[in-house]
């Protein structure tokens, strides 16, 4: 929605400094537009034409724009193209407060040759025209449900070897070979003579040595697997659409708007 404001001044110097102040408050001088007093007839009958077309695209047909266009021919006119609604309001204040007319209570003849104060009227200086449609999108969101693998849980197999001291109780034995000598005193026998002769007897000491074997054994098998189970699980959402709802406007809505748009009620 694009936002016209439009003042119209007794005197340029009106309009000169509603114009400053105008941008003093902030408007950018580029969307403000002025079009001071003429003085020769040369002048009205050049700029007749452009007054009488501006508002005949305000207003139309509306007799309106004959009584627009007169007087404006003979006061200076300011325009500002608001950018927002608070801009124009804004504008709209300033120029009330720097002497634009009520151009109702003008060309009515109620106040003639007074400037008017306080709130400018719709019709007079502030006006709203439409640069493009208004659309409104009609949205729906839909769900779509799918699914994905994640990550839920698992399980870590790590071997590693431990030593665990052994005691066992084993009983050994030994050899040992000693020599006794006994004194006698006796005659020599026949065998005695027989091993009277030179020679040697060996006799080899012995003993129980321990030994340990190992023996590796297996003693449990750990398997690693998975099993797949499925399950069933409802899903549950909310999706939201636009709802646009069309009203017929009844005879009362129109009367409000009537009564909301008459140029009287504002003075």
């Amino acid at each position: 929605m694009a936002h016209t404001v439009v003042g119209v001044f007794d005197t340029s110097n009106e309009a000169q400094t509603a114009l400053q102040q105008l941008v003093g408050s902030g408007i950018s001088r580029d969307f403000i537009d002025i079009a001071p007093q003429m003085g020769s007839d040369l002048d009205k009958d050049k700029d007749n034409d452009s007054i009488g077309s501006f508002f005949r695209n305000l207003f139309g047909s509306d007799d309106r724009t004959d009584r627009y266009s007169s007087y404006a021919r003979n006061g200076a006119i300011v325009t500002v193209h608001a950018r927002s609604a608070e801009e124009a309001e804004r504008a709209a204040d300033i120029m009330d407060d720097n002497g634009a007319v009520n151009l109702d209570e003008r060309t009515s003849g109620y106040a003639a040759g007074a400037a008017a104060t306080g709130t400018t009227t719709p019709d007079s200086t502030r006006t709203d025209s439409t640069t493009t449609g208004t659309t409104i999108p009609v949205i729906e969101e839909d769900m779509h449900v799918g699914k994905r693998t994640v990550e839920t849980g698992g399980v870590r197999v790590r071997s590693r070897i431990l030593e665990r001291p052994v005691e066992e109780h084993l009983r050994l034995r030994e050899e040992h070979v000693h020599i006794e000598r006994n004194p006698v005193n006796r005659p020599a026998t026949d065998k005695d003579l027989n091993t009277f002769k030179e020679g040697e007897i060996k006799m080899t000491e012995h003993a129980e040595v321990p030994v340990v074997d190992k023996e590796a054994r297996v003693v449990e098998e750990i398997r690693i697997g998975k099993e797949v189970e499925e399950h069933e699980e409802q899903i549950h959402g909310t999706v939201r659409k636009t709802d646009v709802e069309v009203d017929k406007l009844s005879e009362e809505d129109l009367r409000r708007n009537r009564l909301n748009n008459d140029p009287s009620r504002h003075v």
